[in-house]
Order: structure tokens, then C-alpha cells, then sequence
């Protein structure tokens, strides 16, 4: 409950920027619950207006017409000014959020992202989003629109007859006790609803993205059968959601209709008495029915905004999720770095409980090539992590020309790295957009340039549009190989001081890789540069290579050096041979 108070609250924080569309829409709100009360009022002047047969005021019923048609049309005019404010207020409201999600999965540590699948977060950024949209429209439109309607009828039932009045009001404590009884049994259900919905979009979109393998593994059938078992779930917990949010309009009508039955009653015996006239009635048993649909409303919105509120507190949870630190956020270009890199006394773990890396050291001199080799698991990839700060150290530091990157904001420490990954990720977009994806504002030319320089010149050129052929994000019908160019020749592009090479030519042939190592020559000359790699025949000629095993450097010196000491590397050598 506590948590649902603090959801609300958050939801409500959001209005304040919007205070004049939320004022307006009250006003307008105001009008039309008036109009609408007003109506019986004239039908049941109209009514006492028809006294007996041949006894018929017909110009008061004209006039009485004239002015409830006249009132109806504002109230419509009023409502439908009402209606657009709502929708105005609430996709403001939700376009906010979407950007503001949206910009805080750009600032999350990846520590978090990896901990979180990317099905789970575009759950929370699109189908959370959409139902906090439909929770909050329907809340602007009948919430406020019911309170006003259930003030205002009971001050016009009072004016007519308080005794009626009362015993009406004495009944609704009973609807609002059902309300309550069934809502708080109904949001947990609703909880459990988003989350098993977004464990299914995250299966469903890691199935996708993977179906290759799905296929390659003849996996379809377990695949399917776990994706039944997800969507069991999610339709038990929908099911018992549903179940008991929808019970509460057919009770509160059930209620309603005996409120309705006890008017009717009492008010015959006033009409009997004298002191309550027939048109009198007639609006009173209006007011009844106008009383009672409020609650009706309202209790049928308490599905749509428990589970709004259920996918609100997800949201929430992602906007108030640690940022990656970065107290140095003034950037400038960056300046000219000899490329000196030092890791002293490092300690890092991605569990503080499984220690990785501890007193790591090694010092990288301006212009040296640095290969990092060793088994699977050894810390390879997390020293280029590092180096990046996609984490931070845990003790010890490291640094880049005798400057502790701690003190460097992010974007100023990855300005003065160029890197290329085993993993090829393009955007959708043309080629051109892909190449120039770390420089936008690069000609025409040094983006063939760097084309040329990375031997991808001669695939694009002979592609339908050139340069302007549209690729998806997963590279469309390129070739693996024809993906890892563009990679390349988007690092190529930006000219980095430093360059951090993590299994870049696994994707390409014996050729191209030929290749690329000469493009890579000419690029690494006179930048330090880090080479991870699994085929030890592309770093023998590195001027010191790391022969890394859990976390710590066993060895390190030139290819030849290790070969002579016949350690570890050499037996990693050989095998690598055999």
C-alpha cells in the first residue's frame, strides 16, 4: 500500500508542468456535470407542467424545451472541451516519460544493463509506457468527472428533498467498502501481470534475434514449450486480475439498483403526502440514476488504473535506478595524448564475493602495441572494460598520460579510444550513416576514405545505391565479414589517439583479414593500441604481449622472448597450432 501511495504521488508530480490544461479541464469538467444536473431539474418542471388532460401548459413546455436544449449543447461543447484537455494532459504526460526512460537507459551503468535483459526494459520503456497512457486518460475522463457529478447531485437532491437525500447517501459507504475490498486484492494480481509480461517480451525478442540458432540446434519445439509456459503465467495472472477487478461493477450496481428502488418508494409516499410533487420525483429518481453511474464509472476504471499503477512503479523503478557516475561531465575536445597507459595496483570483480583481477599492474608506453591473450574467462575483455570505464575500478587506478580517468568524464576517456568489437552492431540507416555514426559531420570524401582504408570501398560501391543503400540494424543480406569492414572503417573515420582492437578480424576471411591487418598497421602507427585475440598468428608482431590467467598477467615480453621461455605461452602457441 505503501508503495502504491508513493506511485501515485510520483504520477501526480508530473500534472504540475501541465497546471493549466489541468485547470481548465476542471472548469470544463464543472460545466458539464452542472448541464447535466440541471436536465432533470427542467424535465421535472416540464412534468408538473402537465397538470391533467386538456390542462397542459404547451408554452412553458416549449420554453422549458428551448432552454434544456440550449443547456444539453453546452454541456456537450463543455465535455468535449474536457475530453481533448485529458488527452492533451495525459500523451504530455506519457511523451514525457517515454523521453525520460529513454534517456535514462543511455545514462545506466552497464552493470545494470547486463544485470536486466534488453526484452525486460523494452517492456518497461513501450508496454508499461502504454498502459500508464490508458490508466491516466481514463482517470482524468471519469475520476474527476464522477467526484464532481457525486458532490454536485447530492446538493441538488438536498434542495429537493434532504430526507431522500440522506438515506441515499447513507448507502454509498457500502459501494465504497466493496471498491476498496476488491482493489486491494486486485493490484498485486496486476504487479505480478507486468512482470510475467515483460519476462515474456524479453524471451520473445531473445528468441527472435537468435532464431538461427533456434533452427541450428532444431530447438523450435523446447523453445515453443517454454514460451506456453510463459504465457500460462502471464494469462493465470491476467485471468485472476480480470476476475476480480470485474466484480466490482456488477456489485456496486447490484447496490445501486435496491438505492434506486428505496427513492422510488420514499418519494411516492411524499408524492402521496402532498409534499413532493410528480416532476419533483421524476428528478429525483434522475439524480438517482446520475448519483449512482459515478460509481459505477469509477469502480470500472479501478482495473485500468491498478494496472497502470502496476506498470508505473516498473517505470519508476528504471528512472530511479543509479546513473553511471560521472561527476566531470564538462567536455572538451580532448587534447593531444602521447598514449601512455598505466593500470596500478587494480582491483576489479563484477561480484564483490568472486574476486577477478587484484594488484593488477602494467604500463603501456605511447605508441606500443599491446596484445592480450589467454584462455577463456581470464580477464581479457574486462581490461577493455576498464580502459573504457564501462566499469570502474574497484581499487588501485588507472591512467592515461599520469591522469587518473576517475577524474575524467566518460565521454572525454572513450573520446581518445577507437574500437572494434567481435560483436557487430549497425543502425538502421544507410551506409554512409553507419560509417559516419562517430563523426556525422564528416565529408563525403574522408567517408571514403576511410571506406577505401579498411577495403570496404569495393563491396558498398557495387551495392544497388552505393553509399546511400539502406541497412537494418542486424546489417540486412551483408555478410558477416562485410559488417565487420563498416565497423572498421567507422573507427578508421573518427581517428582516434588510442585504439582498442577486441577480436576484430574474427569475422573475415584469410584475404580480407590480410587486409585489414595492413589497414591496421597504418592505423596503429604511433597510437598505443590494445589487441585482444584468440588467433595468436595476428599479434606475433606486437611490441608486448600479456599472457593472461585469472585475472592475473603470467607472463609478458615479445612473441619471441615468450616462445623461448617455453612457459605458458608457448604451450598456448602450439596448441593454437595444431
Amino acid at each position: 500500500m505503501k508503495k502504491k501511495k508513493s506511485t501515485i504521488i510520483k504520477l501526480l508530480a508530473y500534472i504540475r508542468p501541465y497546471s493549466a490544461l489541468f485547470i481548465i479541464s476542471l472548469i470544463m469538467t464543472a460545466i458539464s456535470v452542472v448541464c447535466s444536473l440541471l436536465v432533470p431539474v427542467m424535465f421535472g418542471r416540464g412534468v408538473d407542467l402537465i397538470i391533467s388532460k386538456g390542462n397542459v401548459d404547451i408554452d412553458g413546455i416549449l420554453r422549458i424545451a428551448a432552454i434544456t436544449v440550449a443547456i444539453i449543447a453546452a454541456g456537450a461543447l463543455s465535455q468535449w472541451i474536457t475530453g481533448y484537455m485529458n488527452n492533451a494532459l495525459t500523451f504530455k504526460i506519457i511523451k514525457q516519460l517515454r523521453s525520460q526512460i529513454f534517456k535514462k537507459t543511455q545514462e545506466l551503468p552497464l552493470s545494470y544493463l547486463d544485470s536486466n535483459t534488453s526484452g525486460e526494459l523494452l517492456s518497461r520503456c513501450v508496454t508499461d509506457i502504454e498502459q500508464i497512457s490508458d490508466g491516466l486518460l481514463m482517470g482524468f475522463t471519469q475520476v474527476f468527472n464522477g467526484i464532481l457529478t457525486i458532490i454536485l447531485t447530492i446538493i441538488f437532491m438536498a434542495g429537493i428533498n434532504p430526507f431522500i437525500t440522506i438515506a441515499v447517501v447513507a448507502l454509498s459507504p457500502a459501494s465504497f467498502a466493496l471498491t476498496k475490498f476488491i482493489a486491494s486484492r486486485t493490484h498485486e494480481m496486476f504487479r505480478k501481470q507486468s512482470e510475467s509480461r515483460g519476462e515474456m517480451t524479453s524471451f520473445t525478442d531473445e528468441s527472435i534475434e537468435n532464431m538461427k540458432l533456434i533452427y541450428a540446434f532444431d530447438h523450435k519445439d523446447e523453445s515453443r514449450a517454454e514460451f506456453d509456459e510463459k504465457n500460462e503465467i502471464l494469462s493465470k495472472y491476467s485471468l485472476k486480475a480480470t476476475f476480480f477487478s470485474s466484480l466490482v461493477n456488477p456489485s456496486t450496481r447490484l447496490i445501486y439498483a435496491a438505492l434506486y428502488a428505496i427513492v422510488t418508494i420514499m418519494g411516492g409516499f411524499y408524492v402521496i403526502g402532498g409534499s413532493l410533487t410528480v416532476g419533483n420525483l421524476s428528478a429525483l429518481l434522475g439524480y438517482t440514476n446520475q448519483y449512482s453511474k459515478p460509481f459505477n464509472e469509477i469502480t470500472g476504471t479501478i482495473t485500468e488504473f491498478q494496472n497502470a499503477l502496476a506498470s508505473a512503479s516498473r517505470v519508476f523503478e528504471v528512472l530511479e535506478a543509479s546513473s553511471a557516475e560521472d561527476p566531470y561531465c564538462d567536455f572538451s575536445a580532448p587534447e593531444n595524448h602521447a598514449g601512455a597507459v598505466s593500470f596500478d595496483n587494480v582491483c576489479f570483480s563484477y561480484d564483490p564475493k568472486v574476486p577477478l583481477i587484484e594488484n593488477f599492474n602494467l604500463k603501456a608506453e605511447p605508441g606500443q602495441r599491446i596484445a592480450i591473450v589467454g584462455p577463456t574467462g581470464c580477464g581479457k575483455t574486462t581490461l577493455i572494460n576498464l580502459l573504457m570505464r564501462f566499469y570502474d575500478v574497484r581499487g588501485g587506478s588507472i591512467n592515461i598520460d599520469g591522469k587518473n580517468i576517475n577524474t575524467m568524464s566518460h565521454r572525454e576517456v572513450r573520446s581518445h579510444y577507437g574500437m572494434v568489437l567481435q560483436d557487430i552492431w549497425l543502425k538502421t540507416g544507410t551506409i554512409r550513416e553507419n560509417i559516419a555514426y562517430g563523426r556525422p559531420d564528416a565529408t563525403e570524401s574522408e567517408i571514403k576514405a576511410a571506406a577505401h582504408n579498411a577495403y570496404a570501398d569495393d563491396f558498398i560501391e557495387k551495392l544497388p545505391n552505393g553509399y546511400d543503400t539502406l541497412i537494418g540494424e542486424d546489417g540486412g543480406n551483408l555478410s558477416e565479414g562485410q559488417k565487420q569492414l563498416l565497423c572498421i572503417a567507422r573507427v578508421m573515420l573518427t581517428d582516434p589517439s588510442m585504439l582498442i582492437l577486441d577480436e576484430a578480424t574474427s569475422s573475415v576471411d584469410s584475404m580480407t583479414e590480410i587486409r585489414i591487418t595492413k589497414a591496421f598497421d597504418r592505423l596503429m602507427k604511433g597510437r598505443t593500441s590494445f589487441i585482444v585475440a584468440h588467433r595468436l598468428s595476428t599479434i606475433v608482431n606486437s611490441d608486448l604481449i600479456l599472457v593472461m590467467n585469472s585475472g592475473h598477467i603470467l607472463e609478458q615480453g615479445t612473441h619471441e622472448e615468450l616462445l623461448a621461455k617455453k612457459g605458458f605461452y608457448y604451450d598456448l602457441y602450439q596448441s593454437r597450432k595444431s
